[in-house]
């Protein structure tokens, strides 16, 4: 049974289709999306050490509600229960915490065309999530 579908998003046109074709399958399922937008906290190096960058929340907010309202504009949600949640650290790593924590029953994400020489066709976060996901995972093209 597919209640919740969980589309993390980055506003890129990729994002848009993935939004598209969850839409289709909670309109069929009568299931919930939940629109994640991910804050990446870069790794910032110091003297050779590694340390991560935490992004401020007001930051997050800020960007995060532009990259939620540009990934629904022009596309009609009425009638699903679509909510929006913001938040930072690693894409992958935040993705796959959050369909655990919410019972997420599909992700659908968008690829990524890098081509042969990175040696994937998908984005290394949709590669991440597609591989340590618990759920079932729909790469959108």
């Amino acid at each position: 049974m597919l209640k919740k579908i969980l589309v993390p998003t980055d506003a890129s046109e990729y994002s848009r289709r993935a939004l598209i074709t969850a839409l289709k399958f909670a309109q069929k399922f009568n299931a919930e999306i939940e629109l994640l937008f991910v804050m990446y906290d870069p790794i910032v190096y110091s003297f050779g050490v590694a340390d991560s960058y935490v992004v401020p929340q007001e930051q997050v907010e800020q960007d995060g509600e532009l990259v939620l309202e540009a990934t629904v504009e022009g596309i009609d949600i009425n009638g699903i229960t679509l909510t929006k949640k913001k938040l930072h650290g690693n894409p992958a790593n935040v993705i796959l915490k959050e369909a655990e924590a919410e019972n997420i029953d599909l992700i659908v994400m968008g690829s990524h065309g890098y081509g042969a020489i990175i040696g994937s066709v998908l984005g290394s976060v949709s590669q991440k999530v597609l591989h340590g996901a618990k759920c079932s995972v729909l790469i959108a093209r």
